[in-house]
């Protein structure tokens, strides 16, 4: 019977020494799914030291940083990322939000452009750019990013209502009650509240 257990656990270690990269890979996703980050972390690390060109292993990885409050492990990650895949607009997009979120509001800017360039039809990059641009005070800047959001996706209720307060930090009250306007009638109950209290 000990012979049969021993040679039970030989064939599970030699098992999981044979893990491919991808199977890693695999592993860590199902577990960032299940939101289990601290182990999806270490199963793309493993996929990482087995492959260390895995660009997808690398974003993935900073996601899960992400979601462990990391911002700064996640833009290496994300970095590392975008060194193997230079076209990489997710990578871009989202070391954007965690230099954001780290209150770099010219490197957001800088990496929300870059995904843009990539993908000229990235709403989020649109709208997460204009919000930086607010942090700056640019409401010109942020006001053409939430308008090209609106030419992308003219149901876009948040545009509307960011727009309109950019508008209305720069003086223009009556283009803020347009935009505030157009979002009630898309069922923002806020910026209902904003038409009654502000708007003739």
């Amino acid at each position: 019977m000990k012979k049969i257990l021993f040679t039970l656990a030989l064939l599970i270690s030699f098992s999981s020494f044979g893990q491919t990269a991808e199977e890693y890979f695999s592993s860590g996703y199902d577990k960032a799914e299940a939101k289990d980050y601290y182990g999806a972390i270490s199963d793309f690390t493993k996929a990482i030291e087995l492959d260390p060109n895995f660009a997808n292993a690398y974003y993935n990885r900073g996601i899960s940083k992400k979601n462990l409050k990391d911002d700064n492990g996640a833009i290496s990650d994300y970095t590392k990322a975008i060194e193997l895949n230079p076209n990489y607009t997710s990578a871009y997009y989202n070391r954007g939000i965690s230099k954001d979120d780290l209150k770099d509001d010219y490197g957001a800017i800088s990496d929300y452009t870059k995904a843009i360039e990539l993908n000229p039809n990235y709403t989020s990059a649109y709208y997460n750019r204009g919000i930086s641009k607010v942090n700056l005070k640019d409401y010109y800047g942020a006001i053409s990013d939430y308008t090209k959001v609106i030419e992308l996706n003219p149901n876009d209720v948040d545009a509307y209502v960011n727009r309109g307060v950019s508008k209305e930090d720069l003086g223009d009250l009556n283009g803020a009650c347009a935009d505030w306007k157009k979002a009630a009638e898309l069922g923002d109950t806020d910026a209902a509240g904003w038409v009654a209290n502000q708007c003739n």
